[in-house]
């Protein structure tokens, strides 16, 4: 059985917790690290925190241990998670420029092959088309 984990939390960073908690601002995550830590520093242990936020005991250990370690920085998401995207901005700028300037139609699958022919940028002809819609409406709204 692991030993028993607990932090101590000054009035300030309990504050600075307390409020990070209520922001809602900040992702899920990070407000649940941030009532975690809490719940620790007031003499909750490890399972019973676990039971609480249906996680398991590592969670709730690896929360403690990121708060040792790096203290309200260790909370948040560490960057270069999740699939980095396959596109860029200038790429959607390049078929809008192509749309505009061509006398021709072009449907989704036809722009997707264009994509990956002169830019190299492999892309399901859905996910272009929610793509597009998506900056469409981004520039309606900011007309």
């Amino acid at each position: 059985m692991p030993a028993p984990l607990r932090i101590i939390l000054t009035s300030e960073e309990d504050r600075t917790l307390a409020e990070l908690r209520e922001a809602q601002s900040v992702p899920q995550r990070t407000r649940d690290r941030a009532h975690m830590l809490r719940l620790n520093a007031e003499g909750w242990n490890v399972p019973m925190i676990a039971e609480v936020f249906h996680c398991h005991e590592h969670t709730v250990r690896a929360t403690l241990r990121r708060w040792e370690a790096g203290g309200l920085g260790g909370l948040w998401e560490a960057p270069g998670r999740g699939a980095k995207p396959k596109w860029q901005a200038a790429d959607l700028d390049y078929l809008s420029t192509c749309l505009e300037a061509e006398p021709r139609t072009y449907n989704s699958v036809q722009l997707a092959k264009k994509l990956k022919q002169e830019r190299s940028v492999d892309l399901s002809s859905d996910r272009l088309r929610r793509l597009l819609k998506k900056k469409l409406s981004v520039e309606t709204d900011s007309a």
